[in-house]
């Protein structure tokens, strides 16, 4: 089975000044209500280690596109039971740019977490995206 989970946002600021925030991890403790922590540099073939909404993972990161897009996989035990392809982009337009954040989950364990995914989850991702929004747009 697979589930998407997409939220979007419009933010006041270049791609380059919300790259910077979304890839500076040391100070996700200090805004992100989703990912609580996040350690790893942010390129292609790089394992991190996230906290994510009180789960662990060590997603690798499979896209890394400065001021435009991060994308990573992670998995829940073995691949297959659980997993997420996770996704920032950032868009330019005119004088401020569409930030959206997405996830493709697949896996026999989908179904028993859809409830939780497309309530907690996606309410995850609204937040982060607010927070970042007021992050970027206050600097």
């Amino acid at each position: 089975m697979q589930l998407e989970l997409t939220s979007e946002i419009i933010i006041n600021a270049s791609s380059e000044e919300i790259w910077n925030e979304l890839i500076d991890f040391n100070s996700y403790p200090e805004w992100n209500p989703f990912i609580s922590s996040i350690q790893g540099n942010p390129e292609k073939g790089n394992c991190l280690k996230a906290n994510i909404d009180g789960m662990k993972f060590s997603p690798i990161i499979l896209e890394s596109i400065p001021n435009n897009k991060l994308v990573w996989l992670g998995k829940l035990g073995i691949k297959g039971v659980f997993d997420g392809k996770h996704s920032f982009e950032i868009i330019s337009q005119d004088k401020a740019c569409l930030f959206v954040q997405s996830e493709i989950f697949t896996g026999l364990l989908v179904p028993l977490f859809k409830k939780k995914l497309n309530k907690d989850t996606k309410e995850g991702f609204i937040k982060m995206n607010q927070a970042l929004k007021a992050r970027v747009e206050k600097n």
